[in-house]
């Protein structure tokens, strides 16, 4: 907490900076560590015609499955089927893949591209997915990630997320940046920029908005941007300090914490602003509110029994239960996330003089310390709850990283300059549901 209360007076020093629009740019690498015991090997035959393209599909694949960890890449030696009818099997077997993708890329005469692409089950011989699509050169991206997702699912059986998106806040030198990227850190965009703190972002349910606070009114005020037309609105400007914003599951309202009765308090609000009610009554700090999935309870941060430690509490309507201490082990455990499944939840834990992402399941209350380096921070699942993204601290700045809830691999996202901090993952968007599937 007295990490929290450091930062806060941090960003309050900064606010007597001017408003300077300079766009700021980190292009992100991914470094890979680990990777799980027995791996799907997988070939994946360099798709046609792609030389003409402004972007590689088979190369943006081949990432998104690779740094799952999940997944051991095998070389095609030179192999070029493109066609079902073009595999000799036999070459892929004494290779040791167990999978293979195949596919196509045609420049059509509006300037459009068609993308195809079949999954093959080695063994089998036969095709256990395929998916075509016609888009522009700008959408080949999106594209390659929706192609990875579909493979995900059908090796796996769990739920693809490579065509979702992360947002974070980069600092560059004296400005701050609220950026949206695609779940590999490539192609991000700042949703806004400025010179005074921007903290503490939350994706809406059905990824259209973002909810942040900024400190450009020389305090923290919450907002609430559509990121397709950009337009924003100040949705908690109450007296004192509002802050640590957390939709509810349906979009329809925000759980925000307010210092305007006193202390920091957890208040629900309607997304538009109005009909502010609190939910927390204690006499310490309650802050960082989480939704469970059913949204009938949140979990979040309290000191109100002497050191931070994640509370849950029911609600119903607008009202809250009592609270109930779930972390116990060890003085310091903070920034609590539900699990998409709801069954667990993860925060960073502190042991050791180390602050480590954990996660701990609420029936047994078992606790695992996923990561071991010395300064995490701002945990976040997956919308499949297979991977955790939050932001840890090499050489005094801030990066983006990654953790598979087992704690078996991890992902380590660089940026080429700048501060990384407070990443959130998106959700899963309805348009990565409407695919053209081929036999």
């Amino acid at each position: 907490m007295q990490n929290y209360l450091h930062r806060a007076s941090l960003y309050a020093l900064t606010l007597f900076l001017s408003m300077v629009y300079v766009p700021l740019n980190a292009a992100l690498n991914i470094e890979i560590f680990g990777g799980g015991a027995t791996r799907i090997p997988i070939a994946i035959v360099p798709f046609s015609a792609e030389s003409r393209l402004p972007q590689s599909v088979t190369t943006i694949v081949a990432a998104d499955l690779g740094r799952t960890g999940l997944f051991k890449l095998v070389d095609s030696l030179g192999h070029t089927p493109h066609e079902p009818e073009e595999i000799v099997y036999a070459d892929w077997q004494n290779q040791g893949a167990s999978a293979l993708v195949i596919g196509n890329t045609a420049m059509l005469p509006d300037g459009r591209i068609e993308v195809r692409f079949r999954l093959m089950d080695v063994a089998k011989q036969v095709q256990l997915t395929g998916f075509t699509s016609t888009v522009s050169a700008d959408q080949l991206s999106a594209v390659a990630h929706r192609i990875a997702d579909i493979i995900y699912e059908a090796l796996t059986g769990d739920i693809g997320v490579f065509s979702t998106r992360i947002a974070y806040v980069l600092k560059q030198g004296n400005k701050y940046a609220l950026q949206v990227a695609d779940s590999d850190g490539h192609n991000a965009q700042s949703v806004i920029e400025y010179t005074e703190p921007i903290i503490s972002p939350a994706w809406s349910p059905d990824g259209s908005k973002l909810a942040y606070v900024s400190f450009e009114n020389k305090k923290p005020v919450v907002y609430v941007q559509e990121l397709l037309t950009r337009n924003r609105k100040a949705v908690a400007n109450f007296k004192g300090s509002n802050s640590a914003p957390a939709w509810s599951p349906d979009g329809s309202k925000l759980a925000v914490v307010l210092t305007m009765q006193g202390g920091s308090q957890i208040f629900l609000i309607n997304a538009d602003g109005s009909g502010a009610q609190r939910l927390t009554q204690s006499s310490g700090i309650d802050t960082e509110p989480s939704f469970s999935p059913d949204g009938r309870s949140i979990i979040f941060t309290s000191d109100r029994g002497g050191s931070p430690q994640i509370y849950r509490v029911a609600i119903t309507g607008n009202q809250a239960g009592t609270a109930e201490r779930l972390t116990f082990e060890g003085s310091y455990n903070v920034s609590p996330r539900f699990s998409p499944d709801g069954k667990s939840f993860a925060y960073i834990h502190r042991h050791d003089g180390k602050f480590n992402v954990a996660v701990q399941d609420f029936a047994r209350r078992q606790v695992q310390i996923l990561t071991d380096s010395k300064f995490d921070e701002s945990p976040s699942f997956a919308p499949n709850g297979k991977m955790i993204l939050y932001a840890t601290e090499i050489g005094g700045r801030g990066i983006l990283s990654a953790v598979s809830s087992d704690g078996q691999t991890k992902q380590r996202l660089t940026s080429q300059a700048g501060d990384i901090r407070e990443p959130v993952w998106g959700p899963l968007l309805r348009s990565q549901r409407t695919s053209k599937f081929i036999n």
